[in-house]
């Protein structure tokens, strides 16, 4: 799964480290969200997309992989 993450938190100009504050993970948490060696959980992608006040389709972006 990629994500807008990075992108969108720099749009508005907040650092992992008070984006991961506000949501109550790590900033390691984020970064690799960021880099894509991490999918959040439900849970958290709906926090990050509340917390941007977003859809979660617009911060996660979801590819099948149709040969699995």
């Amino acid at each position: 799964m990629k994500n807008r993450l990075e992108e969108i938190r720099n749009e508005k100009g907040i650092n992992q480290e008070d984006l991961a504050k506000a949501l109550s993970v790590s900033r390691q948490t984020i970064s690799s969200l960021e880099n894509g060696r991490y999918n959040p959980s439900i849970l958290l992608a709906f926090k990050i997309a509340k917390y941007f006040s977003m859809a979660i389709e617009d911060i996660f972006i979801f590819e099948e992989d149709y040969n699995e």
